[in-house]
């Protein structure tokens, strides 16, 4: 991780950029750690919030579309492949399906939200051939909502922004449910201010 801070100090916004790219696209980094050390850079080099915001959002869709055409072009036989390649992901995987399954393209967009979930959830899209313009529609809301959370906690606590990954372990269960309530209801909102938009169309 020192690696990837020393990195980051030194090429800014485009390593942000890169680094979130490939953590999105499942390389075995923390978003925990990187998105609050990002925005943390991001508030001391004097970089707008709304600058770094949109170019981790990019980065994350980038990340996250690699992983939905790896499962596209895989498809259900990669992820057999990856339960028995790595024993331990298989409940991850599996709840990710679940989840999947039931809800389709919403899953998409809350599976950001949930750990073990939202490293898989690309992959099961892509594997059970999700429209594309759908899952990227969903995976930007997830993200966005993911991102401005984590980098905005970052941006704010600046030198203290290792509390933010500090709380989260130790506050998850409490923070992940009450996130994904706030995605519901403004979803929610949004659907019943457009029903009577579209009623009157109608009429």
């Amino acid at each position: 991780m020192n690696y990837f801070t020393n990195l980051i100090f030194k090429h800014g916004i485009w390593a942000m950029f890169f680094i979130i790219l490939i953590e999105y696209a499942c390389f075995p980094i923390s978003s925990e750690i990187v998105l609050p050390f990002s925005g943390a850079i991001a508030s001391l080099q004097h970089i707008n919030y709304f600058v770094i915001l949109p170019v981790s959002v990019i980065a994350g869709l980038l990340g996250t579309s690699f992983c939905y055409t790896v499962g596209r072009v895989g498809g259900g036989a990669l992820i057999d492949r990856l339960v028995k390649k790595f024993p331990k992901a298989g409940n991850g995987i599996q709840s990710s399906q679940e989840k999947f399954i039931k809800y389709g393209g919403f899953a998409v967009c809350i599976g950001r939200l949930i750990p073990l979930c939202r490293t898989y959830i690309a992959f099961i899209a892509g594997a059970a051939k999700q429209n594309p313009i759908t899952f990227l529609i969903c995976s930007f809301f997830g993200i966005t909502v993911w991102n401005a959370v984590l980098i905005g906690l970052g941006f704010i606590l600046h030198d203290k922004w290792s509390l933010v990954s500090t709380y989260y372990a130790r506050y998850k269960d409490i923070i992940l449910p009450l996130t994904v309530l706030i995605v519901l209801t403004i979803i929610v909102r949004a659907r019943k201010k457009k029903s009577p938009e579209a009623e009157t169309e109608t009429k």
